[in-house]
């Protein structure tokens, strides 16, 4: 069994696949999802998993250089936008939602929780650790 906290296999064997530059989407239960992008469908109910708890065990195991959130967050959902600040993940860049929603067609995998709070979407690019 596995040391680290990530247990579901598909998300695991994603994050392991990423290379430098390739993004990975950590997004609420109402993204859409572009066709062809692999999807980790871990929504059960509304709220879970929450996207915080969610991104949060992600990035234990994927090593992120810079990351994307759409702007309307900051005004909509203040709450969600602090939080994901005082994750301190490296290089924020900061774009319109539907800007947001076009780089996801260029993801390795988005993860769908069952997050119901407005604008919950990150893409993350991954980095390297040397």
């Amino acid at each position: 069994m596995k040391k680290t906290p990530l247990l579901h296999a598909q998300l695991s064997r994603i994050v392991a696949s990423l290379g430098h530059g390739d993004l990975l989407v950590v997004g609420d239960a109402g993204l859409p999802i572009p066709r062809g992008v692999e999807t980790v469908d871990l929504a059960l109910t509304q709220g879970v998993p929450g996207f915080l708890e969610t991104l949060r065990v992600v990035l234990l195991e994927l090593h992120v250089e810079r990351h994307w959130l759409a702007a309307e967050a900051e005004t909509r959902s203040p709450q969600l936008w602090k939080a994901v600040e005082g994750l301190a993940i490296p290089g924020r860049h900061v774009l319109a939602h539907a800007e947001l929603k076009a780089l996801t067609q260029s993801a390795r995998a988005v993860v769908r929780t069952g997050e119901f709070t407005p604008y919950a979407n990150v893409v993350l690019g991954a980095g390297v650790v040397f």
